[in-house]
């Protein structure tokens, strides 16, 4: 996903999400007990190790003086609050809060029940049967059942940005109110991921697409039901109290209000003088002064993120391989990290981060900063004087900074670098369009391998702008995509993943953390790795 989320790089998935196990949210709430005398609810949170942790929060009396609302500040502005049709991080922030989906990301980002309590898989792989929980309202007071999976799936499947992750879907079928089957055309060892990685693929109501309201005012199943949105009072939601984890006594807010600050110092002054409580990605060079801050707390993990940039192959000289891996040899990735991350990030070759155990591939073939050996690259593809106009974009001022070190990297090989700067949406536009020498962004929320590379990679995929195309690639990637094996399968990504570095068909640079902070009066909340922004377990303390 894209920095917006999840369509692509409209906003490339960049949604969604890697397998890290760092990431603790307090959304695993299994026991909750009020003790009425201490004016507090103890909230025991067992971790996967089986130890507990006990966290007090304050109690929620009559005689409590104000609503105990969180203000949370994002650097963006939602575009949409339809979950199926936006690509944009800022609305998956809110929306992680007002829908849920199947299943969904747990703390070490494996997939544990959401609305769906159950399920199981044929012995041929090819169904999957989801039991779903009983009771379970929508924010409207109607209740949650099977033909609302059916409605949501579908839509996702004929109109939603994230059609692709069905492609294996033959059928989804209401077998009675509380179960659904999903019959696949192949095995698909990733379903639970495709159905759980990120709100874009959440289960709404039907009536609200019906009647147009859907994109204004969402009506989820979520531990928040959305009140309003305005210029002024930014979007505020309440708590619901119908929520299905309501008897664990969440969620323990009485209301979220998001407000929209993009600047970033204007961002870290709101938060130091408690005009917010919580921010969201706080810029790497104010993360060391802010950590040392009395009342500030900075929640910092390794994510699933990537950044990278990639090259036109259906412009010359972009489609010789040679000249995508002589820039992918001169470059200095560290550096890159450094002046656009502060040391938040760490610099790698390849796609998955070294956090996700599971899935990550040790393989860096460019040896850092060898002008010499990129040199030779050029000349061996008879390439001099290349000027590549490199498109980024000023919402994401990173990509700036990025293109601004990498054009001094290489002008040592006469290679000038044209920095073209535009707001996000032309840069969606222009992507798109094939309007670019190389195009620089990230994809955020990877869990799967598949999220890294298949729709990137694979020829003809929706987000292979760059214009790849490898038929072995191609034949590792459909393989992958089926095998069960897990060991049989991460084979088969490793193999795909060295090509996909050896072609250069993306030349990645780091894997950033995610950075989140918020008052010390802020209880029950962590930063994810996932970056999902979950207020589920979160409270307020004087």
């Amino acid at each position: 996903m894209t920095r917006s989320a999840i369509r692509p790089k409209w906003v490339l998935m960049l949604l969604a999400i890697a397998l890290v196990a760092a990431a603790c949210g307090d959304d695993d709430a299994e026991t909750t007990t009020t003790a009425a005398a201490a004016g507090t609810t103890t909230v025991t949170t067992a971790g996967d190790d089986g130890d507990t942790a006990t966290t007090a929060a304050p109690a929620t009396t009559a005689a409590a003086a104000e609503p105990m609302v969180l203000v949370a500040a994002q650097g963006s502005e939602p575009d949409t609050l339809d979950p199926h049709l936006t690509s944009a991080y800022a609305s998956f922030q809110v929306l992680e809060n007002v829908y849920d989906t199947l299943v969904q990301p747990g703390d070490d980002l494996s997939m544990e029940p959401a609305l769906a309590e159950s399920w199981t898989i044929s012995a041929d792989n090819l169904t999957w049967t989801f039991v779903l929980r009983q009771g379970v309202k929508f924010h409207n007071g109607r209740e949650f059942v099977a033909d609302d999976v059916v409605f949501s799936f579908e839509r996702i499947i004929a109109e939603g940005l994230n059609g692709w992750r069905f492609g294996s879907v033959e059928s989804v079928t209401a077998v009675d109110d509380y179960t659904v089957d999903v019959t696949l055309t192949v095995p698909s060892p990733n379903l639970l991921v495709s159905v759980a990685g990120f709100k874009g693929m959440a289960i709404v109501a039907k009536e609200t697409v019906e009647d147009g309201t859907i994109a204004t005012n969402p009506v989820g199943t979520g531990p928040f039901r959305f009140v309003s949105q305005s210029p002024d009072g930014g979007i505020v939601l309440e708590a619901n109290s119908d929520f299905w984890r309501a008897g664990e006594g969440l969620p323990i807010l009485d209301g979220i209000r998001f407000v929209q600050i993009p600047d970033a110092g204007t961002k870290l002054t709101a938060l130091r003088t408690g005009e917010v409580d919580w921010i969201d990605a706080v810029p790497p060079q104010d993360v060391d002064g802010l950590s040392s801050e009395a009342g500030i707390t900075v929640g910092r993990v390794p994510g699933g993120d990537y950044h990278y940039f990639a090259l036109n192959q259906n412009r010359p000289p972009f489609n010789d391989v040679r000249v995508r891996r002589a820039i992918a040899t001169a470059i200095n990735r560290t550096e890159i990290a450094e002046a656009a991350q502060f040391g938040a990030a760490t610099a790698n070759q390849t796609a998955i981060p070294a956090s996700n155990g599971s899935w990550h591939l040790d393989y860096a073939p460019y040896q850092s900063a060898d002008i010499a050996g990129a040199q030779a690259l050029l000349d061996d593809a008879g390439v001099a004087d290349l000027s590549i106009d490199f498109l980024v974009t000023s919402d994401f001022p990173e990509t700036v900074t990025q293109a601004q070190v990498i054009a001094a990297q290489l002008a040592p090989l006469g290679i000038t670098v044209n920095i073209v700067d535009v707001d996000f949406g032309t840069w969606l536009d222009m992507e798109g369009n094939g309007e670019f020498d190389a195009f620089m962004l990230s994809w955020i929320g990877n869990i799967d391998p598949d999220d890294f590379y298949y729709a990137q990679h694979h020829t003809g995929e929706w987000a292979n702008f760059q214009g790849y195309s490898n038929p072995d690639v191609d034949a590792l990637l459909d393989a992958a995509r089926v095998e069960t094996d897990s060991a049989a399968r991460k084979a088969l990504y490793d193999q795909a993943a060295a090509m996909i570095v050896d072609d250069a068909s993306y030349i990645y640079l780091y894997n950033p953390d995610n950075i989140n902070a918020w008052s010390d009066a802020v209880g029950g909340y962590a930063t994810r790795g996932d970056n999902a922004i979950r207020f589920v377990g979160t409270f307020l303390q004087p």
